[in-house]
């Protein structure tokens, strides 16, 4: 990815839109056939040179077309004709933003492989799910993980509808009305570097196009912090049912040696804010003063090519997390187990329901065992019993089946080849 962004790939680019230019011009009969070999064989340029020139030009694209001239020869006049400096400065931001897809899509294909994996192998461990960070009703932490891969799932759909929008450039002059340059020739350009043609543009690609590609870049940064957090939160010491593999040699803290901190995760959710703010510059891009001007240029030369790096770095990070992830299943049923099975208030109350009773009377009749467990501690199943309003109701074989952790799990197969999980 980082090679993609250097200074050097980009005159790469820049140089092979204007050969594929004359090219087409020459196709048309607008220049010297023998000039546009002449210009494929010889345009090349030496970095170093384009950066000194341009230090008296203060223009990157004069000082590569000096330079570019200087090993082309005469033939080299017809190298810009009739372009524009923003036809190469925004075909290129397309083509690298259409390769930066392409690399993206493929670490969030791993990324999905590498969850689906863990989430096979856990399909059926039981874990508490919570609300308010409050336990609520048995799920697995195979179901956390076909969620987790089912919202990278959306990711991809995004990055591939997203990428058809800004694979787009335009070879279309001054200010996009291809006075001096037939629209043939920016259909062959783009073509040739799997762009599809602006169908209209100004001096520019308007920037809705690229302020879209970052926003999807801070969604799926922002589903990456999301599930950092969440396993974050499952390392907290009291918690413990999943913890960030630690390396033998490993240090967690400079001052406590018993320290195994969740840094990766950590690391996560403090880039994915980095990206949430590059989008929000992105977004500011988008109105321009007429035609164009050059303010979002000089923020592009940074968000883009951040953002991209780091997006690539983060999902590859994120995978190496879900495949090392140490998950403790003994812990999650001893946290099951802190509430003396008060997870099974809502069955005890639905069972009362259907047998007739008032929801309101059975609500207050399930709260009061559920209190008396809270407060006074016992066994839910058993305080439930003692109550008189569910006992005159429900047998203890009814209770016992209430209480039951078993009923969440019916439909956990369900679920995973609802989200195209198979295994």
């Amino acid at each position: 990815m980082r090679s993609l962004w250097t200074e050097q790939r980009k005159l790469e680019i820049w140089l092979e839109i204007e050969t594929l230019a004359c090219e087409a011009m020459a196709d048309l009969g607008e220049i010297p056939k023998e000039d546009a070999v002449t210009i494929r064989s010889k345009a090349t340029f030496n970095i170093e040179k384009v950066r000194e020139i341009e230090k008296r030009t203060n223009h990157d694209v004069i000082a590569f077309l000096e330079e570019v001239a200087t090993h082309v020869g005469p033939a080299a006049r017809w190298v810009h004709q009739g372009l524009t400096s923003s036809d190469l400065l925004d075909t290129t931001l397309a083509v690298q933003m259409n390769s930066a897809c392409e690399i993206l899509e493929k670490d969030l294909l791993s990324l999905r492989e590498a969850i689906a994996k863990r989430a096979i192998e856990h399909k059926f461990t039981p874990m508490i799910g919570r609300s308010h960070g409050i336990h609520a009703e048995p799920i697995t932490f195979g179901l956390k993980m076909a969620l987790m891969y089912d919202e990278f799932g959306r990711a991809i759909d995004r990055l591939r509808e997203m990428r058809e929008r800004v694979r787009v450039g335009k070879i279309s002059g001054a200010v996009g009305t291809h006075a001096h340059l037939d629209p043939r020739v920016e259909k062959h350009v783009c073509e040739k570097l799997g762009l599809k043609a602006s169908p209209l543009s100004t001096q520019i690609i308007q920037r809705d196009r690229h302020a879209e590609f970052m926003t999807v870049l801070a969604l799926i940064a922002s589903s990456i912090d999301r599930w950092a957090t969440e396993f974050r939160h499952l390392q907290r010491t009291e918690v413990l049912e999943v913890e960030e593999y630690f390396a033998a040699g490993q240090k967690g803290s400079s001052a406590m040696p018993h320290k195994r901190n969740p840094i990766t995760g950590e690391r996560l959710s403090g880039l994915a804010r980095v990206i949430r703010g590059n989008a929000m510059t992105a977004l500011e891009n988008v109105a321009l003063w007429h035609e164009r001007d050059i303010s979002h240029s000089s923020a592009e030369r940074i968000i883009l090519p951040d953002s991209c790096t780091l997006m690539d770095y983060m999902l590859v990070l994120l995978r190496k997390l879900v495949d090392g992830l140490q998950v403790y299943p003994e812990n999650m049923q001893r946290n099951m187990d802190i509430t003396r099975g008060l997870y099974a208030s809502q069955s005890a109350l639905l069972m009362l329901t259907a047998r007739g009773l008032e929801r309101k009377d059975a609500y207050e009749a399930v709260q009061r065992a559920a209190m008396k467990t809270w407060k006074e501690g016992g066994n839910f199943a058993d305080n439930l019993a003692q109550e008189p309003t569910v006992s005159q109701h429900l047998g203890p074989d009814e209770i016992a089946h209430a209480c039951a952790p078993e009923r969440h799990f019916r439909f956990v197969e369900d679920k995973f080849r609802a989200v195209g999980i198979e295994g």
